[in-house]
């Protein structure tokens, strides 16, 4: 290797990393990201968030023509699902997302470390196949999360199968439980429902979606179940056993109770994920941990050592590719000396379903914690022109404000592109934006948005089209 001293070094080469690799260059810096995967982009552009988003267009598509077109007037026959042809369209958008990562970085003069990662001193990383490289400025901990392994149960990514192997699977399994009602283990159960998996839920909790605004969990539900989705809330799976026809899983109440047996084709865990911190000499350099394995920061993405820093999923907060993103441009851009800063309490969630979910800022049942006197706006897709024409009127969208002050606390979202509609609701929450902003605000017609528009109305009382 010609160069073995650079001013940072980012460990990981996921969303946060080589975002934050890519600025630092913009800023000046020169810089390096180590990576062990053969491919750049980490979970979310491999085997998560892009491979998934693939899969559940294509399905979509799927769906559509066999069973959505007639409401239109087009007579279709003969729909068949080429399920290799499917995975072949996934796994080119995961090659070209990469490979424009490998553009980026040579095109911004970044250096990447091919190998695995381990921090040995403040200054130092050893890169397995490379050796020691040097950070004069930072060393960037960006090493990403993995997924939450569930007790007495042995994923093989054949039968018994994580996100990952969700992706692969090399038939459409006639009977598919899903372990976790929650963002993946949803997307991932309606790709393959709707590929003709009967696909069963099983949920620890009362409800699925656990951390979205209960309106929109239940009406999520509904409209899951309406799709084809069996739930088993309040549920925990306490064993499985693999045989030559499945997996026959052993399923009890959450709140204790009697067990039953639930058979299964494939099973996938889905149960969450945790930071990924093992290997990485942390606890040779005494990097700190929180009692969940996260990397502990301060408010600068500072760890304990000095001159290590961290971001995304490996730190506190949402485990989302785009928070990761902004806290790996703010902490470059501190290391150049400018003042930027992540709004943690902004960061928006999206569930990919159909209709899709999206939510800023808080839920109901935060504010009625909290004590927050709030009012709320509803506006059904079923009253929107767009919606209409395009035959998608499931969901709402529901804004809360402040009483007094009309300043928008929360806004949550369940219908057709949504995942798209909710970027201007986190612009003007990011300004402090009432409701009655929003409600002035001209939005075209006919356009989904105006549900939004029309929300905003309905929180002052005076919606115009329902």
């Amino acid at each position: 290797m010609a160069e073995s001293t650079f001013d940072v070094v980012v460990v990981g080469g996921g969303p946060g990393g080589y975002v934050c690799a890519i600025r630092a260059a913009q800023l000046g810096f020169k810089v390096a990201c180590v990576e062990k995967r053969p491919a750049l982009g980490g979970t979310c552009l491999n085997v998560g968030c892009i491979p998934s988003k693939a899969l559940l267009a294509a399905s979509e598509k799927f769906e559509e023509a066999a069973h959505g077109l007639a409401k239109f007037g087009i007579k279709v026959g003969g729909v068949e699902l080429d399920l290799p042809g499917m995975l072949a369209h996934k796994d080119k958008v995961v090659k070209d997302n990469t490979g424009g990562i490998e553009f980026l970085f040579k095109k911004n003069k970044v250096t990447w470390l091919k190998g695995a990662g381990t921090i040995t001193s403040g200054t130092t990383v050893e890169v397995e196949g490379v050796g020691t490289v040097t950070a004069s400025k930072a060393i960037v901990i960006a090493t990403g999360s993995e997924v939450t392994p569930l007790p007495g149960i042995t994923i093989d990514e054949k039968k018994i199968v994580s996100s990952t192997g969700a992706l692969e699977l090399p038939e459409v399994p006639k009977r598919l439980v899903v372990i976790g009602g929650g963002v993946i283990g949803l997307e991932l159960g309606s790709v393959w429902g709707r590929l003709g998996a009967q696909v069963t839920v099983i949920e620890y909790l009362d409800r699925i979606l656990p951390t979205m605004d209960g309106e929109i969990s239940k009406q999520s539900q509904r409209i899951f179940a309406k799709q084809g989705m069996t739930f088993k809330l309040g549920a925990k799976v306490t064993g499985a056993t693999v045989g030559d026809a499945g997996v026959a899983l052993t399923v009890e109440p959450a709140a204790g109770g009697a067990a039953e047996t639930i058979e299964a084709d494939v099973v996938l865990v889905a149960i969450g994920r945790r930071a990924f911190t093992q290997g990485l000499g942390l606890d040779t350099v005494g990097v700190e941990l929180d009692n969940r394995g996260r990397v502990k920061i301060g408010k600068h993405f500072e760890t304990n050592v000095p001159g290590i820093y961290a971001i995304g999923d490996v730190v506190e907060g949402p485990m989302l590719a785009h928070k990761a993103e902004e806290e790996g441009v703010a902490l470059a851009e501190q290391l150049a000396g400018q003042k930027s800063h992540v709004n943690h309490d902004l960061v928006p969630g999206v569930v990919y379903t159909w209709p899709e979910v999206a939510a800023v800022g808080k839920t109901e049942e935060e504010l009625k914690a909290a004590g927050i006197a709030y009012r709320t706006g509803k506006f059904p897709f079923t009253a929107n022109g767009r919606a209409r024409a395009g035959g998608n009127t499931d969901g709402f969208v529901k804004i809360l404000a402040d009483a007094t002050t009309d300043t928008v606390l929360g806004v949550h979202l369940l219908g057709p592109n949504v995942s798209e509609m909710i970027g201007e609701l986190v612009l003007a929450m990011e300004f402090s934006a009432s409701s009655e902003d929003i409600a002035r605000t001209c939005h075209a017609h006919p356009t989904l948005s105006e549900a939004v528009k029309e929300a905003a109305l309905a929180v002052d009382g005076r919606p115009l089209h329902i």
